[in-house]
């Protein structure tokens, strides 16, 4: 009995400790703060065509210059990162994401004997055009434009135009043939 009665002090100490640790005991404002990432805030800001369908984990960054067409398909764990003041990212209607693509319209400068984060960004838009599938894990840079029907083979990092049509993939991404052939 009194090997039974520890056990129990034991567990119920346990479990005040659990209830009374720092962590737990902010868990509820983190889920307050929930609004104010990347993926809540920054949806507000986007141009939606009709029946677009976004991931709840999305990753936005100046959704103000990020528009989608109608149907688009942002898939779980992507980011789509606009500039900070001008460039843009325009994704044709009925284009689909696969999960953790990974798009940014902004570059850090390069320049010598600088701070790389203290340089002035280079931003450039990024246009994608109808009916495109970005496969997974692939990583569009700044400045390129994807044309109508294209495909970018999963884990591809495109840092040229890609014509309509094409089929892409590598790193970087080369056009291997176009579809249909």
């Amino acid at each position: 009995m009194a090997v039974a009665k520890r056990k129990f002090v034991s567990r119920f100490g346990r479990a005040v400790a659990s209830f009374l640790d720092p962590a737990v005991l902010l868990h509820p404002f983190r889920l307050m703060h929930y609004y104010g990432y990347s993926h809540v805030r920054q949806r507000r800001r986007l141009t939606l065509g009709r029946d677009v369908r976004i991931a709840p984990n999305v990753s936005f960054a100046n959704g103000e210059r990020i528009a989608l067409g109608d149907q688009v398909q942002v898939g779980a764990r992507c980011s789509l990162w606009a500039g900070k003041s001008t460039s843009w990212i325009r994704v044709g209607e009925r284009t689909t994401f696969g999960p953790e693509v990974f798009v940014t319209a902004a570059d850090y400068g390069l320049a010598a004997g600088q701070r790389i984060t203290d340089q002035a960004m280079i931003e450039r838009d990024i246009v994608i055009g109808r009916d495109c599938w970005i496969g997974a894990r692939a990583i569009l840079t700044a400045g390129i434009s994807i044309g109508d029907g294209a495909v970018i083979g999963a884990g591809s990092v495109v840092t040229r135009d890609v014509p309509a049509g094409a089929i892409a993939l590598g790193v970087p991404a080369r056009v291997v043939r176009m579809r249909g052939d």
